[in-house]
């Protein structure tokens, strides 16, 4: 009297089921908890996310070392390491253009001995650039154009005052400038346009009426000047070497040319100066750099004096033997001299600055950017 009663089998059954049932609930529970988003505190929440983020770094570095070992194991048995995975980027997934520049394209290297920069790049003429600025600009303006007249070699700085334009190129055209730098600025916004307007005498590029060119207009943002740059260096009189990158199509190169003219094609590598015009997306990054080579020491103990330090016991042997001997290593580093800006190109006009008659090379519009992974340059 008063004992339990025994479970059918069917009933255990249906128990067990009940059991599994809860197990995955409570695991599928737990799956959810870890998720931030579902986590309404704060500092909770913060911390669930660093622990997964760090989890996932920790994975990658397995990843990493597995793939490593297995490239080493693959060498040591004189097999090919299998090939790595190339990730997708928009740069490598761009959509085809036809006008991409190819080495063999006879007709590119024809036309570049014949075009408007070539008297400049073939050391007949010296660039001289005239820079100005706008009617109206603003404060930062000449502070951006003291340090271009720095970076430019054989810049000359004229102020505006209320000349036109035209005639402010009929005069640099009388006074053999091969290149004219107009910097505008806005008052209310700290945004620049940068229109250089290049010319040689040579291809008959004149002012007003007279063909030269091209003229290219840039908008030009995200400015840094020298003085906001922390650990900024100071650049030095010689000529700089000149770094452009990725302009790969023919609207690039002709616009790569156009940048290529406005410096000596002869720089002193003595003065370690570097100008960086790098296209990515469409955006022409500036950078000038100066390289820095310096000797540091550093102290290694030759390997009697590692078999005294192993050998606990032995400490006198650990002075005798364990001499430091001092090797000299020749560090280079990079250490960035200013400004810093970001160019976006907005139109390529034939011919000097006519607002009225000028037929345009190419001219950027709203409905060109039909896709992420569309570039001109």
């Amino acid at each position: 009297m008063g004992g339990k009663r025994k479970k059918s089998e069917s009933e255990e059954l249906i128990e067990g089921e009940k059991d599994n049932n809860k197990n995955k609930e409570g695991s599928n529970k737990k799956k959810r908890e870890i998720l931030p988003s579902m986590i309404k505190n704060k500092e909770k929440r913060s911390s669930v996310h660093a622990k997964l983020k760090h989890e996932k770094k920790l994975e990658k570095r397995k990843k990493l070392k597995a793939r490593d070992a297995a490239e080493k194991l693959a060498l040591e048995l004189g097999e090919e390491p299998a090939p790595r995975m190339v990730p997708r980027t928009i740069e490598n997934t761009r959509e085809p253009d036809e006008t991409v520049c190819r080495p063999d394209d006879d007709e590119l290297f024809a036309g570049n001995d014949a075009d408007e920069f070539s008297s400049v790049l073939k050391h007949d003429r010296t660039p001289k650039i005239l820079i100005t600025t706008c009617r109206f600009n603003s404060t930062r303006g000449p502070a951006f154009i003291s340090e271009l007249l720095t970076v430019i070699p054989n810049a000359h700085y004229f102020k505006r005052g209320t000349y036109d334009l035209k005639k402010i190129v009929e005069y640099a055209n009388n006074k053999d400038f091969t290149s004219i730098i107009v910097v505008h600025t806005n008052r209310r916004d700290p945004g620049f346009y940068l229109t250089i307007i290049c010319g040689c005498l040579s291809d008959a590029l004149l002012v007003i009426g007279l063909p030269d060119g091209p003229t290219a207009h840039f908008k030009l943002s995200k400015l840094v000047l020298r003085k906001e740059i922390k650990n900024h260096g100071n650049p030095t009189g010689h000529l700089p070497e000149l770094v452009l990158n990725n302009f790969t199509t023919r609207l690039g190169h002709r616009v790569g040319r156009l940048i290529q003219s406005l410096f000596p094609q002869d720089p002193e590598f003595r003065g370690r100066r570097v100008v960086t015009f790098h296209n990515q997306r469409d955006f022409i990054f500036f950078r000038h750099h100066r390289y820095i080579f310096e000797t540091k020491e550093s102290k290694e103990s030759d390997s009697k004096g590692k078999k005294a330090k192993e050998d606990s016991k032995s400490k006198k042997a650990k002075d005798a033997k364990g001499e430091k001997i001092t090797k000299e290593k020749v560090i280079a580093r990079l250490q960035e001299c200013g400004p810093r800006f970001t160019l976006k190109l907005i139109s390529l006009q034939h011919g000097t600055f006519d607002t009225k008659g000028g037929e345009f090379e190419w001219v950027h519009k709203p409905e060109m950017d039909t896709s992420r992974r569309r570039f001109f340059l």
